[in-house]
């Protein structure tokens, strides 16, 4: 699941890369094309720079629920680590409704595009919705894929039968179903722990893509622009952005348990998508047109995309699997606590939505 996982992110990103760059000047509306070459030597080291503060803000954003083991406080166990996911859940969710949905209907709705059947139509509302409503099915097949995978009826049985065979003659018939009856308890204690194991790691992967998606975009556009007073915000903004993203879908991961080689890929595979989109960006930025059709059409749509997976990831995937807990249900304070959490976390990447 998670080399396919990754190959599929690796083609969204291929996506993702390759059709800016495949823009055109043709589009009438020439905003701010004109590029100084005082304030593109000067944006260059903003640039650098931000792909260095970007890169060391998402590593340790991701690295910290996945030193839960060395660090007490940040254990699943712990009540603080419900109301860390729900603050990320939170920044999370506002990345979906407040920076990238919006975004997203910026550009369908574009001038540049008035001419063109994208303005006449809500597309960016109805892409987000098929996104949520994609990722729900991909959410519910992939579970019950590995779950009749893993916890297929007629393999426990045979287990169950064969070991009755070998103990057949050796045991008292009562002692023999006092057995039967621990070990049928003992499948369905371990069946239940591996159950939730596989749906956190759908959870982490699905959760990945909708990230990266908008993570290599965002890159790409403080990557291209040459506004030294675009890059300044963009730079405190995606440092924040990127390391609670970071933390939430490093709590997933931590949850799944995947072994440690997968783990350091998909940390490292976060940690290096807005980087690379910020250098893919750099690169391209002298051919790289935002005003074209085609740029405002990619951008738009994958960003609707990439805001329909985060918002329904967050909603259904994260809060309401923590907040329907009986543990924080049956504790107020810690309900109280998550709840407060959770409002910090979306009004706080919110608040982000003034500079950037």
């Amino acid at each position: 699941m998670n080399f396919q996982a990754c190959s599929f992110t690796i083609l969204v990103l291929l996506c993702v890369h390759v059709l800016p760059t495949m823009v055109s000047c043709e589009c009438t509306c020439d905003t701010e094309q004109a590029k100084h070459s005082d304030d593109t030597s000067e944006a260059l080291h903003y640039k650098i720079g931000s792909i260095a503060s970007v890169l060391v803000a998402g590593a340790l954003g991701v690295s910290l629920p996945l030193l839960s083991k060395r660090i007490p406080t940040l254990n699943p166990k712990n009540d603080i680590f419900f109301m860390i996911k729900a603050f990320a859940a939170g920044v999370i969710l506002a990345t979906g409704f407040i920076h990238i949905l919006p975004e997203a209907f910026e550009s369908l709705n574009s001038p540049c595009l008035k001419e063109n059947p994208w303005g006449k139509f809500p597309f960016a509302g109805f892409v987000a919705m098929l996104s949520s409503i994609g990722t729900l099915m991909v959410d519910s097949i992939a579970t019950g894929y590995y779950q009749r995978q893993h916890f297929n009826p007629s393999k426990q049985v045979l287990a169950d039968e064969e070991i009755g065979d070998e103990h057949v003659g050796h045991m008292h018939v009562h002692t023999h179903a006092t057995h039967g009856h621990a070990h049928g308890s003992a499948i369905s204690s371990e069946g239940s722990m591996t159950s939730e194991q596989i749906r956190q790691r759908i959870i982490s992967q699905v959760l990945e893509i909708g990230i990266v998606v908008h993570s290599v975009i965002i890159g790409i556009s403080l990557g291209a622009t040459e506004s030294i007073d675009t890059i300044k915000p963009l730079l405190a903004a995606l440092s924040f952005h990127q390391f609670f993203e970071g933390m939430g879908l490093g709590g997933c991961i931590s949850q799944a348990k995947f072994e440690s080689r997968s783990t350091a890929i998909m940390a490292t595979f976060f940690s290096l998508t807005t980087p690379i989109g910020i250098a893919i960006g750099m690169g391209i930025s002298s051919v790289y047109n935002e005003n074209s059709s085609t740029a405002l059409i990619v951008e738009g749509v994958f960003n609707s995309a990439s805001s329909g997976i985060l918002i329904y990831m967050a909603l259904v995937d994260l809060l309401a699997a923590d907040f329907m807990n009986p543990r924080l249900q049956n504790n107020l304070k810690l309900q109280l606590g998550a709840n407060i959490s959770l409002l910090l976390g979306a009004g706080s990447m919110s608040l982000l939505a003034k500079w950037a």
